[in-house]
């Protein structure tokens, strides 16, 4: 089985769900979960994670990274950090309930 320094590890790797219009409308028709997950995490990482604390199947992960924007506050100048998500698509029969409810 694992050892307990890569559960630690598996824990580790979702930072939490991503939420937006086109996270909900992949969740509610193609059974695709969107997670915020750390710059480090392989797809592979990903997929144990999300298998191991949702006790579900994953079907196939997709990652992207999204690059950090300059911003500016008045007359000075910064910058937002960069994150990576994760698109997690779920085997059939599978879901994930954030909320709950059965």
């Amino acid at each position: 089985m694992s050892s307990p320094a890569h559960r630690e590890k598996l824990l580790q790797v979702l930072v939490g769900p991503h939420v937006s219009e086109k996270a909900t409308a992949l969740a509610d028709g193609s059974h695709q979960i969107v997670f915020k997950v750390r710059p480090d995490a392989s797809k592979a990482d990903i997929r144990q994670a999300v298998e191991m604390l949702f006790e579900v199947k994953v079907a196939r992960v997709s990652t992207l990274r999204m690059p950090s924007k300059q911003k500016r506050f008045g007359t000075s100048q910064g910058k937002r950090s960069g994150w990576k998500k994760a698109y997690v698509r779920l085997a059939p029969g599978s879901d994930i309930n954030f909320m709950g409810a059965e």
